[in-house]
C-alpha cells in the first residue's frame, strides 16, 4: 500500500483551497492529507485542511523558523509549500530534509533575487529579458522628477513597493485635482500627485518605491514547473484581458519565462508575469511561489500542484505537454465553507493511517470563498 502524503501551507492566499483540492484529486490515487496554519480563523484554507492551527503572531524570521521546524517534526510533513518567511525558510533547508520535509519552494539565492523588484529588474535586463524603464524613489524629490520624465515621453506613471507581492500599494499617479468626482462610484487606483507629494514631505517614515510607466493589457502569467537540475517540466501561459481569462502556449511569453526560471534556478512553482509596453512583451514581476491562480491550469487538463509535490517528492514527472489549451473563461467568487470561530481540537495521532489510499471527493456545492474560481465564458 502506497503512504499518504503529508503537505503543509503556511499563512498562504485564499485561492490555496483549489491547490489543496487538486492534491486531494491527483491522478496518482495518492492519498494527501493537509495541515494549514493562519493567523486568520476565518482564512477558507484553514477549514478546507485535514487539520489547521492559529499560527503565533510577532514571531521573528528565525523565530518562524523554529516554529516551523517543529510544526514539520510533531506533524510529519512530506512536504512544506512555504509563502510566509520563505526567505528565512529556505535558508535552512538543510534543517528540513533532516526532519524530513522537503521543501517546495525555490534556493534561497533565486529568492533573494526576486524579493526585491530593482534587483530583479536588473538581474533579468543583464540576462536578455525585456523591463520596462524604472526608477527607484524614496522621497518627493524624485517622485516628482520621475513622474516628469515618463509623462514627457507620454506615459502614465503608477508606483508600487520595491518588494511586496500582489497589488498591494499599487497606485496610478494623476494630476487631475480632487473633487467630487473621485468620490463617486467604486475607489480606483488613482491617487493626486500633490497628495502623494505632500505625505512624502510630512512623513518621517522611509519609502521605497519603483515608479514606472502603467503597462497595457494583456497581462500574461507565466506558471513554470521547475526541477532542481534547473530545468524547466512545465510552462504556460495564462492571459488575462480585462474580464476575460485564456491561455497560451506561445514563445514570446514562454522563452523569456524559461530563461529567468532556468538561469534563476526558481525551482518548483513560480510565476513569471509580463505586460506589453508599447508593442514589447515587458516583465513585469516574478513570484517564487505558487500563484493563486494556478488551479486554473486544470482547464489545460492538468495538474500542476501534484506535479510539483511529485517533483518535490523524487518522483520527476518529467516534461509535462499540456494535452489541450482550455476555452476561455472569467474568474468568480463564490461561498466556501469555515471553521467555528474557534478552531476545533485536531483529532487525535493514530498509528494507522489517516486516510484511506484514495481520498473522498470533495462537496460538489463548495466553490471558493473570497476564493476565485475559473468559469468557462
Amino acid at each position: 500500500m502506497v503512504s499518504r502524503v503529508r503537505v503543509w501551507l503556511n499563512r498562504t492566499y485564499a485561492e490555496n483551497v483549489f491547490f489543496m483540492d487538486q492534491l486531494r484529486r491527483n491522478p496518482s490515487d495518492r492519498a494527501v492529507e493537509i495541515h494549514a496554519t493562519h493567523g486568520d480563523a476565518d482564512s477558507p484554507v484553514l477549514a478546507a485542511a485535514d487539520t489547521a492551527e492559529l499560527e503565533p503572531e510577532g514571531l521573528s524570521p528565525a523565530g518562524y523558523v523554529e516554529y516551523a521546524l517543529a510544526q514539520c517534526r510533531r506533524r510529519g510533513i512530506d512536504v512544506f509549500v512555504p509563502r510566509l518567511h520563505q526567505s528565512a525558510i529556505v535558508a535552512h533547508r538543510a534543517d528540513f530534509e533532516a526532519v524530513g520535509t522537503a521543501l517546495l519552494a525555490p534556493p534561497p539565492e533565486a529568492v533573494a533575487v526576486f524579493h526585491d523588484k530593482v534587483i530583479a529588474y536588473e538581474a533579468v535586463q543583464a540576462v536578455g529579458v525585456p523591463v520596462p524603464p524604472w526608477w527607484r524613489v524614496r522621497n518627493a524629490d524624485e517622485l516628482l522628477a520621475a513622474v516628469e520624465e515618463l509623462e514627457e515621453a507620454g506615459h502614465k506613471a503608477c508606483f508600487k513597493p520595491a518588494s511586496g507581492a500582489g497589488g498591494v500599494g499599487f497606485r496610478v499617479i494623476t494630476r487631475a485635482p480632487f473633487s467630487l468626482m473621485h468620490l463617486d462610484g467604486f475607489p480606483t487606483p488613482y491617487v493626486q500627485l500633490d497628495l502623494v507629494l505632500d505625505a512624502l514631505r510630512r512623513t518621517d517614515e522611509p519609502v521605497d518605491w519603483l515608479v514606472m510607466p502603467r503597462l497595457e493589457q494583456p497581462e500574461v502569467s507565466v506558471d513554470c514547473l521547475t526541477g532542481p537540475d534547473n530545468r524547466v517540466r512545465l510552462a504556460i501561459g495564462r492571459i488575462k484581458n480585462g474580464r476575460r481569462r485564456g491561455f497560451t502556449v506561445q514563445e514570446p511569453w514562454l522563452e523569456p519565462a524559461r530563461l529567468i526560471a532556468e538561469g534563476f534556478g526558481l525551482h518548483y512553482l513560480s510565476n513569471i508575469q509580463f505586460r506589453m509596453f508599447g508593442r514589447t512583451p515587458v516583465l513585469m514581476d516574478v513570484n517564487t511561489r505558487p500563484a493563486g491562480g494556478l488551479h486554473q491550469l486544470s482547464l489545460c487538463g492538468v495538474n500542476v500542484p501534484w506535479l510539483a509535490v511529485q517533483l518535490a517528492l523524487g518522483d520527476d514527472p518529467g516534461e509535462v505537454v499540456p494535452p489541450f489549451l482550455g476555452q476561455d473563461y472569467t474568474v468568480v467568487s463564490g461561498p466556501r465553507p469555515l471553521r467555528p470561530v474557534s478552531i476545533p481540537q485536531q483529532r487525535s495521532e493514530v498509528e494507522a493511517p489517516l486516510l484511506p489510499t484514495v481520498p473522498a471527493p470533495a462537496p460538489v456545492d463548495s466553490v471558493g470563498s473570497g476564493a476565485a474560481q475559473a468559469l468557462p465564458l
